[in-house]
């Protein structure tokens, strides 16, 4: 992304000469999936574009070692999805010896649903639909399982009986890249279901777990607010949210739910003009933080970027630059850019999570960085869950076997300028005015920060 093509060559061979997944090691699937996976395929792209964007990103004599390297690896993640009644795969699995003994039935909505994109980009490559299959698999397990009524889904589901152990219905940890994840399985891929699930999945969510006043920035009432709620009943359950929510925004601004996007963006952004870091779960109704500490997480600063990319609003440059001021102020250690403990105290823990580089530091300098080839593809790339670029093209959305969808016609597909805002509920059943967003706005949305400054 930098365009530093030294480093990434040096990086790709590094990983080439020393990286094997022949270890008796025990990992979480969506993890790895995500991290591992994920970053082995986005290079594998990078490097194999005839086109070259960021620079010459080739590996001399490379013979597609890192799509080999994402195969072993899957091959290793495979034994997850066996052995379990309902398709959904377990939390964790040796990379030599399986699914270990004593291993725990029980997964998160997101841990579980979120393996589609890199699964099926690797299914794709290599003309092997067992990848994308499992995981589809897994989706639309995860999908039957939602509340008649309500049509939520929990946040944590016994693999073997389908069920509900955590039945909070909410767009923070244990939810969030599974809605993630349907749209840009989408995005990527073209399959119909993905797009109808995620609308149904976006309106229910606008039923159930919106609060607050009707429009943005309007109206009488709280700004609005998406609380956790019973998944039966959509009864609220508790008073905090967590700042892994703060990727809503973001992904609103994929489906052009913009306005709801600034207005939920501005209520995270007061959190962090407050303590200069989003602490990991904030009590809306006590006005403190319930867990205080910050991994350096990039949701805020991602929501950010898009929202900058959609409306080229000054404002969100200023967003960036407080962000980018905080973590320069209260994380920056010795040897890299720490945990903060404590938001409050400002006390550091020794640890740097590799989302850090992979997201928070990546979003910001593209966020600065106008003129990146990334900005000038005509959006040609899509960013994974963790941030990993890859590319939006007709490999991926022509499927080699007929297998993924057997009970439907996986052959129908939506065409890439077919993705709009369908019509949810009335809130957000609007065509944003893009003049509004093209005007200097800076001081308007200054003052509604510091309103809600104010109010937390």
């Amino acid at each position: 992304v930098m365009g530093n093509s030294s480093e990434f060559q040096k990086a790709v061979k590094l990983v080439i000469d020393t990286v094997s997944f022949d270890k008796d090691s025990t990992v979480q699937v969506f993890e790895a999936t995500i991290r591992v996976l994920g970053s082995l395929l986005s290079a594998h792209i990078i490097i194999t574009d005839t086109k070259q964007p960021f620079g010459d990103m080739t590996i001399k004599d490379y013979d597609n070692e890192l799509l080999y390297m994402a195969h072993d690896l899957a091959v290793r993640l495979l034994p997850a999805f066996e052995n379990t009644k309902t398709g959904i795969p377990y939390p964790r699995v040796n990379l030599k010896k399986g699914v270990p003994p004593d291993s725990n039935n029980e997964t998160c909505t997101a841990g579980a649903g979120s393996l589609l994109v890199e699964f099926g980009i690797l299914s794709r490559l290599l003309g092997d639909s067992t990848f994308e299959w499992v995981a589809r698999r897994a989706v639309k397990a995860l999908w039957s399982l939602r509340n008649n009524n309500t049509g939520l889904l929990g946040n944590v589901v016994n693999i073997q009986t389908g069920h509900w152990v955590g039945k909070q219905s909410g767009l923070g940890a244990g939810s969030d890249s599974f809605y993630e994840y349907l749209l840009k399985s989408y995005i990527l891929f073209g399959e119909k279901e993905d797009l109808e699930m995620f609308n149904d999945a976006y309106r229910n969510i606008q039923n159930h777990l919106r609060r607050g006043r009707e429009a943005c920035n309007e109206g009488e009432g709280d700004p609005p607010l998406y609380v956790n709620v019973n998944m039966f009943t959509g009864q609220l359950m508790n008073t905090w949210i967590d700042s892994l929510q703060a990727f809503f925004p973001g992904l609103q601004v994929l489906i052009g739910d913009v306005e709801d996007a600034i207005c939920l963006h501005a209520f995270y952004y007061a959190i962090w003009k407050r303590y200069g870091a989003l602490p990991e779960r904030y009590n809306w109704q006590l006005q403190a933080p319930d867990v205080p500490f910050y991994p350096l997480r990039p949701e805020l600063v991602e929501s950010t970027y898009l929202l900058y990319q959609a409306t080229k609003n000054p404002f969100y440059l200023h967003v960036g630059m407080d962000i980018l001021q905080s973590l320069e102020k209260y994380t920056k250690a010795k040897c890299g850019y720490a945990t903060l403990h404590h938001v409050v105290e400002k006390t550091k823990e020794d640890r740097m999570e590799s989302f850090f580089l992979s997201e928070t530091c990546k979003y910001l300098y593209l966020l600065f960085d106008e003129e990146n080839p990334l900005h000038k593809s005509g959006n040609k790339y899509m960013f994974t869950t963790e941030g990993h670029i890859v590319s939006v093209d007709e490999r991926f959305r022509n499927s080699l076997w007929q297998d993924i969808l057997p009970e439907e016609d996986s052959t129908e597909k939506i065409k890439p300028n077919e993705l709009k805002a369908v019509n949810f509920s009335s809130n957000c059943n609007r065509v944003p005015d893009e003049r509004r967003y093209l005007l200097p706005l800076k001081s308007n949305y200054m003052r509604q920060i510091d309103r809600m400054v104010g109010l937390i």
